[in-house]
């Protein structure tokens, strides 16, 4: 990864382009920093995934954190709402 990201579990999706992001107002990137979440915030997230010979592949996207308000998962306070590029692997960006 050329570039810090956020970790999301693309498998936590509440609609097509809203995943689950934080329970709490600060995260941690792919390398180590800290960043504060707040409403409008643009974003690069990721999730590990391997491709059809088991080879790292991950899964990125860009969006912007929005505050939850989803009452089924009240324990989540941040979400991020991806961007019209949507879903792709890494290795698209080759």
């Amino acid at each position: 990864m050329k570039e810090p990201r956020l970790y999301v579990d693309f498998n936590e999706m509440l609609e097509e382009n809203l995943v689950m992001l934080s329970q709490n107002d600060f995260t941690n990137d792919s390398a180590g920093n800290e960043i504060k979440l707040f409403d409008g915030l643009e974003v690069k997230i990721y999730m590990k995934d391997y491709n059809e010979f088991n080879e790292r592949d991950d899964l990125f996207a860009e969006g912007k954190v929005e505050r939850n308000n989803y009452e089924f998962c009240s324990i989540v306070k941040w979400n991020c709402r991806i961007n019209e590029k949507g879903i792709y692997n890494e290795s698209d960006l080759s």
